[in-house]
Protein backbone atom coordinates (compact mmCIF):
# COMPACT_ATOMS: atom_id res chain seq x y z
CA UNK A 1 0.00 0.00 0.00
CA UNK A 2 1.37 3.42 -1.15
CA UNK A 3 2.11 5.52 2.15
CA UNK A 4 -0.61 8.08 0.92
CA UNK A 5 -3.51 5.73 1.44
CA UNK A 6 -2.22 4.93 4.89
CA UNK A 7 -3.13 8.76 6.00
CA UNK A 8 -5.61 9.37 4.17
CA UNK A 9 -7.19 6.35 5.99
CA UNK A 10 -5.91 7.89 9.22
CA UNK A 11 -7.72 11.11 8.42
CA UNK A 12 -11.15 9.78 8.01
CA UNK A 13 -10.88 7.76 11.12
CA UNK A 14 -9.87 10.97 13.28
CA UNK A 15 -11.53 13.83 11.58
CA UNK A 16 -13.56 14.67 14.40
CA UNK A 17 -11.00 14.29 16.63
CA UNK A 18 -8.44 16.60 14.35
CA UNK A 19 -11.08 19.40 14.66
CA UNK A 20 -11.75 19.61 18.41
CA UNK A 21 -8.03 19.58 18.63
CA UNK A 22 -8.12 23.07 16.25
CA UNK A 23 -10.01 25.85 15.35
CA UNK A 24 -11.60 27.99 12.57
CA UNK A 25 -9.54 28.50 9.39
CA UNK A 26 -7.44 25.60 10.22
CA UNK A 27 -10.54 22.84 10.00
CA UNK A 28 -12.20 24.53 7.32
CA UNK A 29 -9.32 24.06 4.91
CA UNK A 30 -9.08 20.43 5.66
CA UNK A 31 -11.64 19.35 3.01
CA UNK A 32 -9.89 21.29 0.02
CA UNK A 33 -6.33 19.56 1.43
CA UNK A 34 -7.76 16.35 1.54
CA UNK A 35 -8.65 16.26 -2.24
CA UNK A 36 -5.69 17.53 -3.56
CA UNK A 37 -3.69 14.55 -1.03
CA UNK A 38 -5.67 12.10 -3.10
CA UNK A 39 -4.55 13.59 -6.50
CA UNK A 40 -1.14 14.77 -6.01
CA UNK A 41 0.00 12.64 -3.14
CA UNK A 42 3.82 12.89 -1.65
CA UNK A 43 6.72 13.82 -3.26
CA UNK A 44 8.94 10.95 -4.20
CA UNK A 45 12.24 10.48 -6.13
CA UNK A 46 10.45 10.28 -10.00
CA UNK A 47 10.15 14.23 -9.65
CA UNK A 48 12.55 16.88 -11.39
CA UNK A 49 12.16 18.45 -7.62
CA UNK A 50 12.87 15.86 -5.78
CA UNK A 51 15.45 13.75 -7.82
CA UNK A 52 17.90 13.80 -4.61
CA UNK A 53 15.49 12.98 -1.68
CA UNK A 54 13.17 10.26 -1.17
CA UNK A 55 11.02 12.01 0.76
CA UNK A 56 8.02 9.24 0.18
CA UNK A 57 10.15 6.86 1.81
CA UNK A 58 9.91 9.25 5.10
CA UNK A 59 6.30 9.05 5.48
CA UNK A 60 6.39 4.64 5.61
CA UNK A 61 7.28 4.48 8.66
CA UNK A 62 4.72 3.60 10.79
CA UNK A 63 4.88 6.88 12.89
CA UNK A 64 2.63 7.89 15.70
CA UNK A 65 0.83 11.27 15.91
CA UNK A 66 -0.57 13.34 18.35
CA UNK A 67 -3.83 14.09 17.37
CA UNK A 68 -5.78 13.82 20.79
CA UNK A 69 -3.88 16.78 22.13
CA UNK A 70 -2.36 14.53 25.30
CA UNK A 71 0.04 16.55 27.32
CA UNK A 72 3.47 15.76 26.82
CA UNK A 73 4.96 17.65 29.49
CA UNK A 74 8.22 19.80 28.86
CA UNK A 75 9.91 22.37 31.56
CA UNK A 76 10.76 24.31 28.44
CA UNK A 77 12.44 26.97 31.02
CA UNK A 78 14.74 24.18 31.95
CA UNK A 79 15.70 21.95 28.70
CA UNK A 80 15.86 25.24 26.89
CA UNK A 81 18.27 28.48 28.08
CA UNK A 82 19.56 30.72 25.23
CA UNK A 83 22.13 33.11 26.09
CA UNK A 84 23.20 34.41 23.00
CA UNK A 85 25.53 37.22 23.99
CA UNK A 86 23.88 40.63 23.38
CA UNK A 87 20.75 38.85 21.67
CA UNK A 88 17.37 40.14 24.03
CA UNK A 89 14.35 38.21 22.46
CA UNK A 90 11.11 37.53 22.95
CA UNK A 91 11.03 33.96 23.64
CA UNK A 92 8.06 31.64 22.67
CA UNK A 93 8.19 27.86 22.57
CA UNK A 94 6.60 24.95 20.46
CA UNK A 95 6.43 21.71 22.13
CA UNK A 96 6.16 19.50 19.68
CA UNK A 97 3.83 21.24 16.98
CA UNK A 98 1.76 23.08 20.22
CA UNK A 99 2.81 26.87 20.94
CA UNK A 100 3.12 28.60 24.70
CA UNK A 101 4.75 31.85 25.78
CA UNK A 102 7.78 31.72 28.04
CA UNK A 103 7.12 33.85 31.25
CA UNK A 104 9.16 36.89 29.52
CA UNK A 105 6.93 36.90 26.34
CA UNK A 106 3.46 36.57 27.97
CA UNK A 107 4.25 39.94 30.44
CA UNK A 108 5.79 41.97 27.95
CA UNK A 109 3.50 44.83 26.30
CA UNK A 110 2.89 44.60 22.30
CA UNK A 111 2.27 47.53 20.24
CA UNK A 112 -1.37 47.99 19.71
CA UNK A 113 -2.74 45.86 17.19
CA UNK A 114 0.07 43.24 17.20
CA UNK A 115 -0.72 39.65 17.52
CA UNK A 116 1.84 36.89 18.51
CA UNK A 117 0.25 34.07 19.87
CA UNK A 118 -1.19 30.51 19.11
CA UNK A 119 -2.99 29.85 15.48
CA UNK A 120 -5.49 27.71 16.78
CA UNK A 121 -6.32 30.57 19.79
CA UNK A 122 -6.19 33.28 16.71
CA UNK A 123 -8.26 30.80 14.62
CA UNK A 124 -11.03 31.41 17.07
CA UNK A 125 -10.57 34.45 18.90
CA UNK A 126 -9.32 36.93 16.22
CA UNK A 127 -10.23 35.22 12.57
CA UNK A 128 -9.92 38.33 10.73
CA UNK A 129 -6.48 38.18 10.90
CA UNK A 130 -6.16 34.51 9.73
CA UNK A 131 -8.82 33.43 7.71
CA UNK A 132 -7.79 36.21 5.08
CA UNK A 133 -4.72 34.63 4.73
CA UNK A 134 -4.23 31.08 6.26
CA UNK A 135 -3.57 28.28 2.87
CA UNK A 136 -3.87 31.31 0.20
CA UNK A 137 0.34 31.10 -0.26
CA UNK A 138 1.04 27.35 0.21
CA UNK A 139 0.37 25.16 -3.14
CA UNK A 140 -1.84 22.04 -2.16
CA UNK A 141 -1.93 21.41 -6.25
CA UNK A 142 1.62 19.97 -6.25
CA UNK A 143 3.33 16.97 -4.81
CA UNK A 144 4.49 18.52 -2.06
CA UNK A 145 3.98 18.37 2.34
CA UNK A 146 1.30 21.75 2.02
CA UNK A 147 -1.80 19.48 2.00
CA UNK A 148 -0.32 16.49 4.00
CA UNK A 149 -0.07 19.00 6.47
CA UNK A 150 -3.20 20.98 5.88
CA UNK A 151 -4.99 17.72 6.78
CA UNK A 152 -2.88 17.02 9.86
CA UNK A 153 -1.71 20.60 11.60
CA UNK A 154 -4.12 21.49 14.48
CA UNK A 155 -1.49 24.58 15.98
CA UNK A 156 1.14 26.59 15.07
CA UNK A 157 2.64 30.56 15.63
CA UNK A 158 0.65 33.52 14.11
CA UNK A 159 2.07 36.75 13.91
CA UNK A 160 0.89 40.08 12.66
CA UNK A 161 2.08 43.37 13.07
CA UNK A 162 -0.28 46.34 11.44
CA UNK A 163 0.44 49.04 9.24
CA UNK A 164 3.45 51.32 10.52
CA UNK A 165 4.76 49.62 13.58
CA UNK A 166 8.36 48.69 14.44
CA UNK A 167 9.14 45.61 16.38
CA UNK A 168 12.03 46.24 18.26
CA UNK A 169 12.98 43.37 20.05
CA UNK A 170 13.96 39.80 17.87
CA UNK A 171 11.22 37.41 18.58
CA UNK A 172 13.03 33.99 18.73
CA UNK A 173 10.62 30.73 17.98
CA UNK A 174 12.48 27.76 20.29
CA UNK A 175 10.47 24.15 18.76
CA UNK A 176 11.66 21.42 21.25
CA UNK A 177 10.92 17.87 19.52
CA UNK A 178 9.86 15.56 22.36
CA UNK A 179 7.96 12.06 22.63
CA UNK A 180 8.68 8.42 24.47
CA UNK A 181 8.17 6.95 21.00
CA UNK A 182 8.40 7.84 17.29
CA UNK A 183 6.05 10.83 16.04
CA UNK A 184 5.07 12.89 13.16
CA UNK A 185 4.78 16.77 14.13
CA UNK A 186 3.00 18.75 11.67
CA UNK A 187 2.93 22.46 12.37
CA UNK A 188 2.32 25.87 10.71
CA UNK A 189 3.85 29.34 10.75
CA UNK A 190 1.54 32.45 9.43
CA UNK A 191 3.23 35.59 9.45
CA UNK A 192 1.39 38.80 8.21
CA UNK A 193 3.12 42.15 8.32
CA UNK A 194 1.24 45.85 7.54
CA UNK A 195 2.58 48.51 5.27
CA UNK A 196 6.01 49.90 6.49
CA UNK A 197 5.98 46.88 9.45
CA UNK A 198 9.12 45.73 10.60
CA UNK A 199 10.15 42.35 12.29
CA UNK A 200 13.04 39.85 13.06
CA UNK A 201 12.10 36.14 13.68
CA UNK A 202 14.40 33.45 14.64
CA UNK A 203 13.35 29.85 14.23
CA UNK A 204 15.13 27.59 16.38
CA UNK A 205 14.95 23.60 15.99
CA UNK A 206 16.26 21.24 18.56
CA UNK A 207 15.14 17.84 19.77
CA UNK A 208 15.19 16.85 23.76
CA UNK A 209 15.42 13.11 23.16
CA UNK A 210 17.32 10.99 20.47
CA UNK A 211 14.32 9.22 19.39
CA UNK A 212 12.83 9.66 15.59
CA UNK A 213 10.82 12.41 14.26
CA UNK A 214 9.18 13.39 11.41
CA UNK A 215 8.64 17.45 10.82
CA UNK A 216 6.41 18.75 8.63
CA UNK A 217 6.41 22.73 8.52
CA UNK A 218 4.53 25.08 6.36
CA UNK A 219 5.28 28.71 6.48
CA UNK A 220 3.49 31.55 4.97
CA UNK A 221 4.50 35.13 5.21
CA UNK A 222 2.93 37.92 3.51
CA UNK A 223 5.21 40.90 3.24
CA UNK A 224 3.08 44.09 2.43
CA UNK A 225 4.00 47.41 0.95
CA UNK A 226 7.74 49.08 2.17
CA UNK A 227 7.95 46.01 4.93
CA UNK A 228 11.06 44.70 6.59
CA UNK A 229 11.18 41.02 7.39
CA UNK A 230 14.82 39.25 8.87
CA UNK A 231 13.56 35.44 8.80
CA UNK A 232 16.08 32.92 10.38
CA UNK A 233 15.84 29.32 10.83
CA UNK A 234 18.17 27.40 12.13
CA UNK A 235 17.85 23.71 12.51
CA UNK A 236 20.30 22.17 15.50
CA UNK A 237 18.83 18.23 16.08
CA UNK A 238 20.06 15.04 15.36
CA UNK A 239 20.55 12.21 13.03
CA UNK A 240 17.42 10.41 13.77
CA UNK A 241 15.42 13.53 12.60
CA UNK A 242 13.45 14.35 9.46
CA UNK A 243 12.14 17.23 8.13
CA UNK A 244 10.73 18.62 5.39
CA UNK A 245 9.71 22.57 5.74
CA UNK A 246 7.91 24.48 2.91
CA UNK A 247 8.18 28.48 2.67
CA UNK A 248 6.08 31.01 1.03
CA UNK A 249 6.75 34.30 0.89
CA UNK A 250 4.98 36.73 -0.93
CA UNK A 251 6.38 40.57 -1.31
CA UNK A 252 4.46 43.70 -1.92
CA UNK A 253 5.95 47.05 -2.94
CA UNK A 254 8.92 48.17 -1.57
CA UNK A 255 9.06 45.28 0.60
CA UNK A 256 13.02 43.62 1.78
CA UNK A 257 13.04 40.18 2.97
CA UNK A 258 15.63 38.40 4.20
CA UNK A 259 16.14 34.63 4.56
CA UNK A 260 18.69 32.85 6.22
CA UNK A 261 18.97 28.98 6.24
CA UNK A 262 21.60 27.71 8.85
CA UNK A 263 21.56 24.10 9.33
CA UNK A 264 24.35 22.93 11.66
CA UNK A 265 23.35 19.24 12.34
CA UNK A 266 20.38 16.93 11.23
CA UNK A 267 19.14 13.87 10.07
CA UNK A 268 17.88 14.39 6.94
CA UNK A 269 16.53 17.36 5.41
CA UNK A 270 14.32 19.19 2.83
CA UNK A 271 13.43 22.94 2.27
CA UNK A 272 12.13 24.20 -0.07
CA UNK A 273 11.33 28.09 -0.64
CA UNK A 274 8.77 29.81 -3.04
CA UNK A 275 8.88 33.75 -3.06
CA UNK A 276 6.96 35.43 -5.11
CA UNK A 277 7.59 39.34 -5.92
CA UNK A 278 4.50 41.16 -6.58
CA UNK A 279 4.95 44.47 -5.96
CA UNK A 280 7.29 46.69 -7.52
CA UNK A 281 11.16 47.80 -5.72
CA UNK A 282 10.90 44.69 -3.63
CA UNK A 283 14.17 42.77 -2.91
CA UNK A 284 15.20 39.74 -1.36
CA UNK A 285 18.55 37.84 -0.07
CA UNK A 286 18.11 34.42 0.58
CA UNK A 287 21.28 32.78 2.00
CA UNK A 288 21.95 29.27 3.54
CA UNK A 289 24.75 27.34 5.32
CA UNK A 290 25.47 23.39 5.73
CA UNK A 291 27.48 21.39 8.10
CA UNK A 292 26.91 18.05 7.68
CA UNK A 293 28.60 14.82 8.14
CA UNK A 294 28.13 10.93 8.98
CA UNK A 295 25.49 9.81 7.20
CA UNK A 296 23.41 13.19 6.93
CA UNK A 297 20.92 14.74 3.96
CA UNK A 298 20.78 18.01 3.48
CA UNK A 299 18.08 19.71 -0.05
CA UNK A 300 17.57 23.17 -0.51
CA UNK A 301 15.23 24.12 -2.93
CA UNK A 302 14.25 27.32 -3.84
CA UNK A 303 11.97 29.06 -6.68
CA UNK A 304 11.90 32.89 -6.91
CA UNK A 305 9.03 34.37 -9.01
CA UNK A 306 9.58 37.70 -10.58
CA UNK A 307 6.64 39.09 -11.88
CA UNK A 308 7.17 42.96 -11.96
CA UNK A 309 9.72 45.38 -12.77
CA UNK A 310 12.22 47.25 -10.75
CA UNK A 311 12.89 44.18 -8.12
CA UNK A 312 16.32 42.51 -6.80
CA UNK A 313 16.90 38.90 -5.12
CA UNK A 314 20.42 37.25 -4.30
CA UNK A 315 21.00 34.00 -3.49
CA UNK A 316 24.27 32.56 -1.98
CA UNK A 317 24.15 29.00 -0.55
CA UNK A 318 27.05 26.97 0.89
CA UNK A 319 28.03 23.58 2.29
CA UNK A 320 30.43 21.97 3.66
CA UNK A 321 30.46 17.90 3.28
CA UNK A 322 32.18 15.33 5.17
CA UNK A 323 32.61 11.57 5.66
CA UNK A 324 29.30 10.32 3.76
CA UNK A 325 26.84 13.29 3.91
CA UNK A 326 25.33 14.24 1.14
CA UNK A 327 23.69 17.75 -0.25
CA UNK A 328 21.37 18.90 -2.86
CA UNK A 329 20.95 22.24 -4.03
CA UNK A 330 18.28 23.47 -7.07
CA UNK A 331 17.40 27.32 -7.35
CA UNK A 332 15.38 28.56 -10.54
CA UNK A 333 14.83 32.05 -10.86
CA UNK A 334 11.53 32.89 -13.12
CA UNK A 335 11.69 36.87 -14.66
CA UNK A 336 8.52 37.18 -16.58
CA UNK A 337 7.56 39.52 -19.63
CA UNK A 338 6.83 42.38 -17.42
CA UNK A 339 9.65 42.28 -14.69
CA UNK A 340 11.83 44.90 -16.75
CA UNK A 341 15.21 45.88 -14.93
CA UNK A 342 15.08 43.38 -13.14
CA UNK A 343 18.39 42.11 -11.05
CA UNK A 344 18.84 38.58 -9.96
CA UNK A 345 21.89 36.76 -8.65
CA UNK A 346 22.27 33.36 -7.29
CA UNK A 347 25.10 31.24 -5.92
CA UNK A 348 26.32 27.55 -5.00
CA UNK A 349 29.48 26.57 -3.48
CA UNK A 350 30.03 23.28 -2.20
CA UNK A 351 33.21 21.57 -0.26
CA UNK A 352 33.43 18.05 -0.18
CA UNK A 353 35.97 16.93 2.04
CA UNK A 354 36.00 13.13 1.41
CA UNK A 355 35.88 11.09 -1.74
CA UNK A 356 32.61 9.60 0.18
CA UNK A 357 30.62 12.70 0.02
CA UNK A 358 27.94 14.29 -2.80
CA UNK A 359 26.61 17.20 -4.06
CA UNK A 360 24.47 17.78 -6.44
CA UNK A 361 23.45 21.36 -7.60
CA UNK A 362 21.60 22.90 -10.45
CA UNK A 363 21.27 26.25 -10.86
CA UNK A 364 18.18 27.80 -13.42
CA UNK A 365 17.32 31.01 -14.82
CA UNK A 366 13.81 31.51 -17.00
CA UNK A 367 13.92 35.08 -18.59
CA UNK A 368 11.43 36.50 -20.41
CA UNK A 369 12.36 40.03 -20.15
CA UNK A 370 14.88 41.73 -22.09
CA UNK A 371 16.08 44.38 -20.05
CA UNK A 372 17.46 42.71 -16.53
CA UNK A 373 21.02 41.71 -15.13
CA UNK A 374 20.76 37.91 -14.22
CA UNK A 375 23.74 35.55 -13.19
CA UNK A 376 23.93 32.19 -11.28
CA UNK A 377 26.94 29.78 -10.66
CA UNK A 378 27.69 26.63 -8.58
CA UNK A 379 30.70 24.98 -7.52
CA UNK A 380 32.15 21.53 -5.99
CA UNK A 381 35.40 21.55 -5.16
CA UNK A 382 37.90 20.46 -2.04
CA UNK A 383 39.73 22.85 0.63
CA UNK A 384 42.47 24.56 -1.46
CA UNK A 385 45.77 22.60 -1.49
CA UNK A 386 47.88 25.25 -1.77
CA UNK A 387 46.67 27.74 1.08
CA UNK A 388 47.00 24.17 3.32
CA UNK A 389 50.80 24.19 2.02
CA UNK A 390 51.14 27.27 2.58
CA UNK A 391 49.46 27.47 6.33
CA UNK A 392 52.19 24.05 6.94
CA UNK A 393 54.88 26.07 6.11
CA UNK A 394 53.78 28.68 9.04
CA UNK A 395 53.23 25.98 11.59
CA UNK A 396 50.04 26.03 11.36
CA UNK A 397 48.81 22.41 12.42
CA UNK A 398 47.05 20.17 9.73
CA UNK A 399 43.81 19.88 11.35
CA UNK A 400 43.64 24.03 12.61
CA UNK A 401 44.19 24.84 8.85
CA UNK A 402 41.21 23.15 7.80
CA UNK A 403 39.35 24.36 10.49
CA UNK A 404 40.42 27.91 9.73
CA UNK A 405 39.66 26.98 5.32
CA UNK A 406 35.98 26.05 6.38
CA UNK A 407 35.50 28.75 8.79
CA UNK A 408 36.52 31.17 5.87
CA UNK A 409 34.50 29.50 3.15
CA UNK A 410 31.15 29.84 5.13
CA UNK A 411 32.05 32.84 6.49
CA UNK A 412 30.55 34.67 3.33
CA UNK A 413 27.14 34.04 4.40
CA UNK A 414 27.20 34.12 8.09
CA UNK A 415 28.67 37.71 7.32
CA UNK A 416 25.09 38.27 5.49
CA UNK A 417 23.27 38.00 8.82
CA UNK A 418 21.76 41.10 9.21
CA UNK A 419 21.34 40.63 13.26
CA UNK A 420 24.75 41.38 14.71
CA UNK A 421 24.49 39.00 18.00
CA UNK A 422 22.96 36.20 16.00
CA UNK A 423 25.97 36.71 13.54
CA UNK A 424 28.57 36.80 16.34
CA UNK A 425 26.93 33.61 17.61
CA UNK A 426 26.98 31.81 14.34
CA UNK A 427 30.59 31.91 13.75
CA UNK A 428 31.14 30.42 17.17
CA UNK A 429 28.89 27.63 16.52
CA UNK A 430 30.49 26.84 13.47
CA UNK A 431 34.17 26.91 14.77
CA UNK A 432 32.60 24.20 17.26
CA UNK A 433 31.06 22.09 14.69
CA UNK A 434 34.02 22.41 12.18
CA UNK A 435 36.22 21.19 15.67
CA UNK A 436 34.34 18.24 16.07
CA UNK A 437 32.66 19.12 19.05
CA UNK A 438 28.46 19.33 19.09
CA UNK A 439 27.48 22.34 18.52
CA UNK A 440 25.00 23.82 20.80
CA UNK A 441 23.95 27.19 22.31
CA UNK A 442 25.09 28.93 25.26
CA UNK A 443 23.11 27.30 28.40
CA UNK A 444 21.15 25.23 26.12
CA UNK A 445 20.79 21.99 27.88
CA UNK A 446 18.93 20.31 25.23
CA UNK A 447 22.13 19.04 23.30
CA UNK A 448 24.12 18.15 25.99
Amino acid sequence: MRPEQNYIELFNANRALIDRGSAGALNGLRDRALECFKVFGLPHKGLEEYLHTDVREWFSADWGMNLGRIDMHVDKAQAFRCNVPNLSTLLYYMANDEFTFSQTAAKTSLPEGVFIGSLREAAGCRPEIVEPYYGRLADMERPGIAALNAMFAQDGMVVYVPDGVVIDRPLQLVTLLHSPVDIMVNRRILVVLGRGAQLKLLLCDHALNTGGFLTTQVIEVFAGPESNLELYDLEETHNANLRISELYISQDNDSQVETDYVTLNNGQTRNSVFVTLEGRGSRLSLNGIGTIDRNQHLDNMTFVDHRVSDCSSNELFKYVLDESATGSFACKVLVRQDAQHTSSEQTNRNICLTRQARMFTQPQLEIYADDVKCSHGATVGQLDEKAMFYMSQRGIPEKEARMMLMQAFVGEVIGRVALEPLRDRLNRLVEKRFRGELSKCEGCRVCR
